[in-house]
C-alpha cells in the first residue's frame, strides 16, 4: 500500500508543478486541476500518516533515554500516537478503494408518484423539494426538464436534472421507494394513510457512452399542455422521443424552443439507455441490484418518512432521525452519509476477502 502511496504523492506533486506552468491552456488546466483534486485527500492524509510515524519514532527515542521525566513523556505521547496512526490507516484504506467513474456526474432526478393516489402525487412534490432545498445548498443547479401534475397538486411524474461538484457521488444511494405515512387533507376521521413514490437517480451519460442511431429514433411535436397561456394553443414546442428498439419514451415541455426540449429529451434518453445497459449487466452478475428502483408498491421502500411521530427511517442502515420537518427541508446529509459509509465498509470487507 505504502509503495503505491508513495507514486500517488509524485504524481500530485508532478500536477502541483504542471499546474505553474506559465502558457498553461484552459483545456489542460482544467484536466490538470481535476486530476489534482482526486488526489489532494490522499495525498493529505498520507503526509499526515508520515508525520505521525516520525513522531512516533522520537517518542520512542524519548522512552529509550536516562531521564525519567522524558521517558514518562514520550510513553504519554506514544500512546496518544499509536491512537492516530491508527486512525489516519484506516482512512487511508477507504481513500484507497476503487474509485466509481460515475461520482463526478451530474444526474437526472426522477420522481414518481406510486402507491397512494393524490397522496403520493403530493408527496412527491415535498421529495422534489427537499432534493432542491439540497441541492440549493450543496451549490448545486437545478433544471425540471419535464413534470406532470397531479389532479389535486404535487407531481404524478417530475424529472430535474442537477448539475455541480460530485452529484452522483451524493445522490447515488437515494434511488429506490420513498414511503409516506400521514393523514392526508381530505381525510375526515384523521386515520393515517400509507403512500409510496419512486425516486431514480440515473449518472448523466456522455454522447461518447452512447451511440444512438437517428433512424432508431421516432420524434413526434405536439402543443405543450398545463399553464403557459397563449404560448400553449400558438407552437408546437412539446416533444416526444421514442427510442424504437428498446420502446423507451422521452417527452420535454419545460422550455418554449423545440430545439431546447429535443436537446433536453435526448439528455434523458441518453442517460435512461446508459443506465438500462449497467443495470442489465448488473443483474447478470446479481439479481440483488442496489438501485433498483421497484414498483412503487409500499413494501419495496428504502426509507419511511412518518408525519404523526416527526421521524424518517432509512432501512438499508436503520438509522431513524426524529427530525421529519428539517429533513424535507433539505437537511439530508446525516442519512447520506450513513448510507456512504456502509457502502465504504461493505467496499473494505470486499477487498479483505479478496486479498484472503
Amino acid at each position: 500500500m505504502f509503495s503505491k502511496l508513495e507514486g500517488v504523492e509524485e504524481r500530485f506533486d508532478d500536477l502541483e508543478h504542471a499546474l505553474s506552468r506559465a502558457g498553461l491552456d484552459a483545456k489542460e488546466f482544467t484536466k490538470l486541476s481535476k486530476e489534482r483534486a482526486q488526489l489532494a485527500d490522499l495525498v493529505d492524509a498520507y503526509r499526515d500518516y508520515k508525520r505521525l510515524v516520525a513522531d512516533q519514532q522520537a517518542a520512542t527515542d524519548m522512552i529509550t533515554g536516562d531521564d525519567d521525566e522524558m521517558r514518562a513523556l514520550g510513553k504519554e505521547e506514544l500512546s496518544r500516537l499509536n491512537v492516530e496512526v491508527k486512525a489516519v490507516e484506516e482512512r487511508l484504506k477507504v481513500l484507497m478503494l476503487p474509485k466509481d467513474p460515475r461520482d463526478d456526474k451530474n444526474v437526472i432526478l426522477e420522481i414518481r408518484a406510486g402507491t397512494g393516489g393524490d397522496e403520493a402525487s403530493l408527496f412527491s412534490a415535498a421529495l422534489f423539494r427537499m432534493y432542491t432545498k439540497y441541492a440549493e445548498r450543496s451549490g448545486w443547479r437545478c433544471e425540471i426538464l419535464s413534470a406532470t401534475e397531479g389532479t389535486v397538486g404535487g407531481y404524478k411524474e417530475v424529472i430535474v436534472m442537477i448539475s455541480g461538484d460530485r452529484v452522483y457521488s451524493r445522490l447515488k444511494f437515494e434511488s429506490g421507494v420513498h414511503r409516506v405515512q400521514r393523514v392526508p387533507v381530505t381525510e375526515q376521521q384523521g386515520r393515517v394513510h400509507t403512500s409510496a413514490c419512486t425516486v431514480a437517480i440515473i449518472p448523466e451519460a456522455d454522447e461518447v457512452e452512447i451511440d444512438i442511431d437517428p433512424k432508431d429514433l421516432e420524434i413526434t411535436t405536439c402543443r405543450a399542455s398545463g399553464a403557459g397561456g397563449q404560448h400553449v394553443n400558438k407552437t408546437d414546442s412539446a416533444i416526444r422521443i421514442v427510442h424504437l428498439p428498446t420502446g423507451l419514451v422521452v417527452e420535454c415541455q419545460d422550455e418554449r424552443s423545440q430545439h431546447k426540449n429535443r436537446a433536453r429529451a435526448m439528455t434523458v434518453l441518453r442517460a435512461r439507455l446508459l443506465e438500462k445497459a449497467e443495470r442489465e449487466q448488473a443483474d447478470a452478475i446479481s439479481a440483488d441490484r442496489r438501485s433498483q428502483v421497484g414498483s412503487g408498491d409500499r413494501s419495496e421502500r428504502i426509507r419511511t418518512y412518518n408525519f404523526p411521530q416527526g421521524r424518517v427511517t432509512d432501512h438499508r442502515v436503520n438509522l431513524t432521525l426524529y427530525q421529519l420537518d428539517q429533513y424535507l427541508d433539505g437537511h439530508i446529509e446525516e442519512i447520506l452519509d450513513a448510507l456512504a459509509t456502509q457502502y465504504q465498509a461493505e467496499q473494505l470487507q470486499q477487498e479483505i476477502g479478496a486479498r484472503a
